[in-house]
C-alpha cells in the first residue's frame, strides 16, 4: 500500500514546496517593487526588449512578454498533458468517479463570475475581469492542504487536485473564447496545419518527443502568438497531442526484466572492471528499451516538465507579475471600488459557496457519492481552499486589463482573496480534520 502511494505523496509534496516558492517569489516581488529598486525592476521587465530574427523576419518583445507567452506556455502545455492524464486513467475518467469534482468545480466557476459580473455589469471598463475569480492555483491550495500532515484524508487530496484540473480547464476555454484580440486568419491557419501534423505524429504512433517539439513551437506556438490567440494555447494543443500509450504492459516488461537479469547473472563469472561482454552490453540494452516502452511518451514528459514548472516557470512568473506599487489610499473606495471587492468576494466567499453548494446538490441527487471519511464540512474548507486564486487569476489579469491601469488594483484583490481564502480554509480542515493517532 506505501509504495502505490507513493507517486501520489511526492506529489503533494511537490505541490507544497512550489506554493512556498510563490510565497518566497512574490515577498520578493513585493519588497523590490517598493524600494528604491522599483525603476530597475520595471525596466527589466517592462523596456528590456529580447529579440529573435530570421533573414526578414524580427520578433522583438520585452522579457515581461516572454515570461507571459513563452514560459507559461511551458506551463500550459504541463496543465495539458495533467488534463490528458487525469481523462484517460486518473480521477475523471469514469463519469462516476468525476462528476463530484466536475460538479463542485462548475459551481467554483460560474458562482464567482456571477458575484463579479453582478457588481460590475454597469461598467464597461471593468466587465473584462468577470474570469480572474474563476481560477484555482493548484499549487497553492494543495500546499496549504499538505500543512496539514497526515491528519487529511488521501480521498479529500484527491477530490481538490481533480477539482482544480477541470477548474483549470475551464480557464483554459475562457482565455482561448473570450481573451482573445484581433485575429490574424492567415497566421491561424497556419497553427492549424501544425497542429494537423502534430495529430498525424500522434496516429503514426511517434514516439520520439522530439519530432513533436519542432512543430510545436515553430508551426504552432509561434502563429498562435502571431494571430492574435493567446499563444499558451499552443501548450494546451500540443499536449493533447502527445502519446499516451505504452508498448507494451506492465505483465511482458516483469518477463522480459528476469529473462534478461537472467542472462546478466549467467555472465557474472565473465564480468571485467573494464568493459562488459557482449551478452551483458546486450541485456542491459533490452533492459533499457523495455523501460522506455513501458513508460508513455506523456508521463516521461510531465515527470520531467514538474519540476522545471515547479522551480522555475512558476516562481519567475510570480516575480515578474507581483511587484505591485503598494501606494497609499483605500482601493476599496471611488468609483472603480468595484473591481476589488468583486475579485475578493468572488474568490473567498464565491468559491466556497459554489464549491460546497454544487457539490451539496450532487451528492443530494445521487449523481456522485461522499468519499468515505468526507463530510460536508471538509468539502467546505476545500472549498475555501479553492478560493486561492494566484497564479492562474494574475495570468488572466493580464490578459483582461492590458489597458485602463486596473491591473495592480485587480493583482492585489486578488493576493488578498487568496490569504483570506487560505486562512478559512486552513482553519476550518484543522478544526473539523481529526489528528492522526
Amino acid at each position: 500500500m506505501e509504495n502505490t502511494l507513493n507517486p501520489i505523496q511526492r506529489f503533494f509534496r511537490s505541490e507544497s514546496v512550489s506554493g512556498i516558492l510563490l510565497i518566497v517569489a512574490t515577498i520578493a516581488a513585493l519588497i523590490v517593487a517598493n524600494s528604491p529598486l522599483a525603476h530597475y525592476y520595471h525596466e527589466f521587465w517592462d523596456e528590456t526588449s529580447l529579440s529573435f530574427s530570421f533573414k526578414n523576419f524580427e520578433l522583438s518583445k520585452p522579457m515581461h512578454y516572454w515570461v507571459n507567452d513563452g514560459l507559461m506556455a511551458i506551463f500550459f502545455f504541463l496543465i495539458g498533458l495533467e488534463i490528458k492524464r487525469e481523462i484517460l486513467t486518473g480521477n475523471l475518467s469514469s463519469v462516476r468517479s468525476s462528476l463530484l469534482p466536475i460538479f463542485a468545480a462548475v459551481g467554483g466557476m460560474l458562482i464567482p463570475a456571477g458575484i463579479y459580473l453582478a457588481l460590475n455589469y454597469s461598467n464597461d471598463a471593468l466587465l473584462n475581469g468577470w474570469a480572474i475569480p474563476m481560477a484555482t492555483d493548484i499549487a497553492f491550495s494543495l500546499g496549504i492542504l499538505a500543512l496539514l500532515g497526515k491528519r487529511v484524508p488521501l480521498p479529500l487530496k484527491i477530490f481538490l487536485a481533480a477539482l482544480a484540473i477541470v477548474d483549470d480547464i475551464g480557464a483554459v476555454l475562457a482565455i482561448a473564447v473570450f481573451y482573445t484580440s484581433d485575429i490574424n486568419y492567415t497566421a491561424l491557419l497556419v497553427a492549424g496545419g501544425g497542429l494537423l501534423i502534430l495529430i498525424l505524429l500522434n496516429m503514426a504512433n511517434t514516439r520520439n518527443i522530439w519530432f513533436y517539439i519542432p512543430v510545436a513551437v515553430f508551426l504552432l506556438w509561434l502563429p498562435l502568438l502571431l494571430s492574435g490567440v493567446h499563444a499558451t494555447m499552443a501548450g494546451v494543443l500540443a499536449a493533447f497531442t502527445i502519446p499516451a500509450k505504452r508498448s507494451i504492459l506492465s505483465q511482458d516488461f516483469i518477463q522480459n526484466i528476469h529473462h534478461n537479469l537472467g542472462n546478466l547473472e549467467k555472465s557474472q563469472h565473465k564480468e571485467s572492471r573494464f568493459a562488459l561482454s557482449r551478452r551483458q552490453f546486450e541485456s542491459i540494452e533490452n533492459i533499457s528499451d523495455q523501460c522506455e516502452k513501458v513508460n508513455s511518451p506523456l508521463q516521461k514528459l510531465e515527470h520531467s516538465l514538474q519540476y522545471f514548472s515547479i522551480f522555475i516557470i512558476m516562481p519567475v512568473f510570480a516575480f515578474a507579475n507581483t511587484g505591485i506599487e503598494l501606494a497609499g489610499g483605500n482601493f476599496l473606495a471611488g468609483e472603480t471600488a468595484t473591481l476589488p471587492i468583486g475579485i475578493i468576494l468572488g474568490l473567498a466567499l464565491g468559491k466556497p459557496i459554489g464549491i460546497t453548494l454544487l457539490s451539496y446538490i450532487a451528492i443530494k441527487t445521487k449523481l456522485a457519492d461522499l468519499p468515505k471519511g468526507i463530510k460536508m464540512v471538509h468539502i467546505l474548507g476545500t472549498g475555501f481552499l479553492g478560493g486561492i486564486g494566484f497564479t492562474m487569476s494574475i495570468f488572466i489579469t493580464e490578459l483582461a486589463f492590458k489597458t485602463g491601469g486596473y491591473t495592480d488594483t485587480a493583482k492585489l484583490s486578488v493576493l488578498i482573496a487568496s490569504v483570506i481564502a487560505g486562512a478559512f480554509g486552513y482553519f476550518i480542515l484543522r478544526a473539523k480534520l481529526k489528528p492522526v493517532q
